[in-house]
């Protein structure tokens, strides 16, 4: 829907750059650790996301107004990039490589998934769920659920383990849409004199 909002808007007003980034982190440190596991699941569930979110900070940079504050994120994503695979491929043995990018790649995820949580006392207090996206919920909560089932089908905890907290979350996220649902915010009448 982000993408939808700035192509028929031409901007990137309301928009968080920041999830894009950390999204396509996130989805290049599992393809790393797809290539080095050899599994083609995660390699190819992946290396598609990468792209998607790759053109998603393209069309971004290209209606932000702030070109230039975008471009340092995105060299600084690269530099962290770059940074990993030379600190993966050069500086870890071959025997524990797939174990600390798994680690690695766990604890990113982890904290991508409990990021929402900043949005909970907001609702909260406002006791509306406009901050909230119901598909981007429905989403989360799918995809973290089958990554589950995957990691746990294959003895994998470095899968199965940061997962877990994107059902939570998301299962956390649908209580709150239930229980303050979209349209029940108390509105005010201006008093008539």
């Amino acid at each position: 829907s982000d993408l939808r909002q700035m192509l028929a808007t031409k901007s990137v007003e309301n928009i968080q750059f920041l999830p894009f980034l950390t999204t396509d982190a996130n989805n290049v440190g599992w393809l790393g650790y797809g290539c080095l596991k050899g599994d083609a699941t995660l390699i190819t569930v992946n290396a598609i996301g990468a792209v998607l979110q790759t053109l998603y900070i393209l069309v971004y940079l290209y209606y932000s107004p702030a070109k230039r504050h975008v471009l340092l994120q995105i060299l600084l994503l690269l530099a962290v990039v770059v940074t990993g695979c030379g600190y993966f491929a050069l500086l870890v043995d071959t025997g524990t490589r797939l174990a600390r990018l798994g680690l690695f790649c766990s604890v990113f995820t982890i904290s991508m998934y409990l990021s929402p949580l900043a949005d909970l006392a907001k609702v909260i207090r406002s006791k509306s769920t406009r901050c909230l996206s119901f598909p981007l919920t429905v989403t989360t909560f799918v995809a973290s659920s089958s990554w589950t089932l995957y990691g746990l089908q294959l003895h994998d905890p470095y899968i199965t383990v940061p997962n877990v907290p994107g059902i939570v979350t998301s299962l956390v996220r649908f209580w709150l849409f239930r229980w303050y649902r979209p349209g029940q915010e108390k509105s005010y009448s201006p008093l008539t004199t």
